[in-house]
């Protein structure tokens, strides 16, 4: 344990490799191949985690925002994401195939021969705007099964949300957590820097089921539909109307933040 870092902060508490493997591993070949794509994923969340959290000193801030010959320096850092998320993923044998929100095509993996039984669908780095205020940004993946034998066409990936295996979220904040879920019931681990390691912080994790917070885009407002539109009317109008209590407005512009809260 690092210099300084008290040992029972995490006595007790299960790593995210272990938590995946006791949930997922030893029921068959496809079991042990979700829990380690589900091990690479968050692998490659740690990465970003440590290149996203050295902000100006990193060299982020100036791929952010301008526009240069070769496209606009925001899409640099997605690209930079999306690369980590293709190292991680792509060599260890579960996946297929891979699909970014970076690319208009699947990602082939290496070797002719497909023995991978998934096909991972990932946005890696959500909301990156928000890099140049030190404010939160994420990342976003989908599981789903791959039945085929060949490479993975871009119609294999459009499946029914139903049909998901996995799926989750990290979240690049004060600290970093990733969120997923494979099925039973969704988890929350936080990562220790100190030791390099997520941690099982969020068993169980549930959406309220009545808050007094919403989020939402206001300069949308023209597209909405009118059941949207009414009930965003009444949300403002607070104890006065009629749902009879004050909400709190929150905007992040991070969809994975916005989702998180």
């Amino acid at each position: 344990m690092s210099k300084g870092i008290p040992m029972s902060l995490y006595s007790g508490r299960t790593t995210l490799s272990k938590f995946v493997i006791e949930h997922l591993g030893g029921d068959g070949p496809k079991s042990d191949q979700l829990a380690s794509l589900l091990i690479d994923v968050a692998a490659a969340v740690k990465t970003i985690s440590a290149i996203t959290g050295k902000g100006a000193l990193g060299g982020l801030h100036s791929f952010v925002g301008a526009e240069s010959t070769s496209g606009s320096h925001q899409e640099r850092l997605d690209a930079i994401a999306n690369g980590i998320f293709m190292d991680h993923c792509s060599w260890g044998g579960p996946v297929a195939g891979m699909l970014s929100a970076e690319s208009e095509e699947p990602i082939p993996v290496a070797g002719d021969l497909i023995r991978g039984r998934y096909l991972l669908l990932f946005d890696p780095l959500d909301g990156t705007n928000n890099i140049e205020l030190n404010a939160s940004v994420g990342s976003v993946f989908s599981v789903l099964e791959y039945t085929g034998t060949g490479k993975p066409e871009k119609k294999d990936f459009l499946q029914a949300g139903s049909r998901q295996v996995a799926a989750g979220y990290a979240i690049y904040g004060p600290a970093t957590m990733l969120v997923m879920t494979a099925g039973r019931g969704t988890h929350g681990f936080t990562l220790a820097r100190e030791v390099g390691n997520f941690v099982h912080t969020h068993p169980d994790m549930h959406v309220a089921q009545e808050t007094n917070d919403i989020a939402v885009n206001s300069c949308s407002e023209r597209f909405w539909e009118a059941p949207i539109n009414r009930y965003v009317s009444e949300c403002k109008e607070g104890s006065a109307g009629i749902r009879g209590k004050n909400f709190n407005m929150h905007w992040i512009a991070s969809m994975v933040a916005d989702v998180h809260r």
